[in-house]
């Protein structure tokens, strides 16, 4: 089994000499030169897929969209305490690759100066947002949306850094159970069907048949907190909010549409809900995917309901921003806030086909016809092809910010809801959160347990890869950089 490397190279806000390279570029002391207690900055960047780019997934196959419900942003905010600077870019993206996020952090480290561990680009999981994969380009359309896109999120970055004012900063919890299942379940055997590759012994089964006698229990937890980051202008004007749930996503988008999902609904209801439409600079609100890679807005002990396109997506918005309100109205705010970060690789496994597999894979090759694999058999064959060709190891980009109290873990992982909850429970900082899906995409994390008991999350493909032993390698790293940037006594 492939050991990670835990060489690290890490930039640790505030520690001096780690950062003073950076801090010495002009660009970055005319940024933060003569500031006194916070600062913070909150910008948008318009990132809507174009009209017939490709709208897919890892190993799904959306149509190319033919309609605009929604926009998609970048919703961006820049902290800065004086000597150190964190910018978040929450996007609205089903996934984004490590290519472009270690693009957009070269071009806002030439431009501005800034650190590229202390920028945290993440994806919000939205499956009517594009993937944004290496490869998931087909076209000279897409092409030119990858290149517009990373320019995009940095200009999102840049115009919040532009907009950085005296502001106080405020931080807290809630809890919203309502809309958060696992949606990975224990059933009968005989309820299991085999796996793609013909194999039985799966435990588990991914979206299970709602109400079904067959249903034993949820393989796993969930986590209904909502976590609160809040700044405003010291004149009290709202500024920015940045929120952290554990929902996958919600659905229920027309086949063809762009749609930010919930997380456009919340970041519209939130500024209603804070008479914030017309503030200048304008204030913005972020909802940022945490550790939901087994969770879902699906109560599977339940029989099937039906909602019009969209509608369920609304009232999971406003739920969740309505408890988020609440926080915010209870919120103590300050200016004395400190900022810190860190940041490693680790190169982990890589679960190559074995020659057994491929052998398969290439006899299920032969029926594919015009090079377009159609069911479980033929795409995972695909992915099998693939995934020969990965090397034998991967980096996996691991960080961890703080703000004020407050620590932030993020991965570029569909992090299961149990590690999440271990992360938040043993962080040295209180209260922490989990960021899934940032600076990179290196598909679905399942513990060593969950990997015994099988399922989608587990079968190897391009969007599940990592070696068995990955998530407690990447567990135990990000609570250690958790440690490294939480304040020494």
């Amino acid at each position: 089994m492939t050991k990670p490397n835990l060489t690290r190279r890490q930039w640790m806000l505030g520690s001096g000499a780690a950062t003073a390279g950076w801090l010495l570029q002009p660009q970055a002391r005319a940024v933060t030169a003569g500031s006194t207690g916070i600062r913070a900055g909150a910008a948008i960047a318009d990132i809507t897929l174009p009209l017939g780019a490709s709208n897919l997934g890892v190993i799904s196959r959306n149509p190319p969209p033919t309609h605009i419900h929604d926009p998609l942003y970048a919703r961006c905010l820049a902290l800065d305490d004086g000597t150190t600077q964190l910018a978040f870019a929450i996007c609205d993206l089903r996934m984004i690759d490590r290519e472009r996020t270690e693009a957009v952090r070269r071009v806002l480290a030439e431009a501005v100066g800034l650190p590229p561990a202390h920028i945290l680009i993440s994806a919000t999981h939205s499956h009517s947002a594009p993937a944004v994969l290496s490869t998931n380009l087909h076209s000279d359309l897409d092409r030119m949306y990858y290149r517009l896109l990373v320019q995009r999120i940095a200009d999102g970055i840049r115009t919040a850094l532009n907009r950085l004012a005296p502001a106080e900063i405020g931080w807290g919890v809630g809890q919203v159970p309502q809309h958060v299942f696992n949606r990975r379940w224990f059933m009968r055997p005989e309820a299991i069907p085999p796996n793609p590759f013909g194999e039985t012994g799966d435990r588990v089964r991914m979206n299970p048949p709602r109400a079904s006698e067959d249903l034993i229990r949820p393989a796993g937890p969930v986590d209904a907190q909502v976590s609160v980051l809040a700044a405003r202008h010291v004149d009290g004007r709202p500024l920015a909010l940045l929120a952290n749930y554990g929902l996958h996503y919600v659905g229920g988008f027309g086949r063809e549409d762009v749609s930010a999902d919930y997380f456009g609904f919340f970041a519209r209801r939130i500024r209603q809900q804070l008479d914030a439409d017309s503030t200048w600079p304008p204030f913005v609100a972020m909802m940022s995917n945490g550790a939901s890679g087994d969770v879902n807005n699906i109560d599977f002990r339940r029989p099937r309901q039906s909602y019009p396109p969209y509608q369920r997506m609304q009232e999971v918005a406003d739920d969740v921003a309505d408890e988020v309100c609440r926080v915010v109205q209870d919120l103590e705010y300050r200016r004395d806030v400190k900022l810190a970060a860190a940041e490693t690789d680790l190169n982990l496994g890589v679960r190559r086909p074995d020659r057994q597999r491929l052998q398969w894979a290439e006899e299920i090759w032969q029926q594919v016809q015009d090079d377009t694999p159609r069911g479980r058999p033929q795409i995972y064959a695909a992915e099998a092809r693939m995934l020969a060709e990965y090397p034998e190891t991967v980096p996996v980009k691991l960080q961890a910010l703080r703000i004020g109290e407050v620590g932030i873990a993020a991965a570029p992982c569909e992090v299961f809801a149990e590690t999440g909850l271990a992360i938040k429970a043993q962080s040295p900082l209180q209260p922490s959160f989990v960021i899934e899906l940032a600076n990179g995409y290196n598909g679905y994390l399942p513990t060593p347990q969950q990997h015994q008991w099988g399922g989608y999350e587990t079968w190897p493909s391009r969007g599940a890869y990592l070696d068995v032993d990955a998530e407690p390698h990447i567990r135990a790293t990000l609570l250690e950089l958790l440690g490294d940037v939480a304040p020494t006594v």
